[in-house]
């Protein structure tokens, strides 16, 4: 293999290390909107409480603070 291939099969290597991340961290945020998706549900479904409803409110907002963080991640991954 010349010193071309070889760049060539490096930089197609990374590229597929990078295709690999991202699809872990696109898992992740589709397991936490699943997550949030069912919450949701779970609270439309059920009369729930103040307390139950601030509970149910705080886990989301979790959720939805992690899913940025992920999304940050993705995009510090595209510079």
């Amino acid at each position: 293999m010349d010193k071309n291939q070889e760049e060539l099969k490096k930089f197609l290597q990374e590229q597929v290390e990078w295709c690999k991340q991202q699809d872990r961290t696109l898992e992740k945020i589709e397991n936490k909107l699943f997550e949030m998706k069912k919450l949701s549900e779970y609270s439309r479904d059920y009369k729930l409480s103040p307390s139950e409803i601030k509970n149910l409110n705080d886990q989301l907002n979790k959720m939805r603070l992690e899913i940025y963080t992920l999304e940050q991640q993705l995009q510090s991954e595209v510079n």
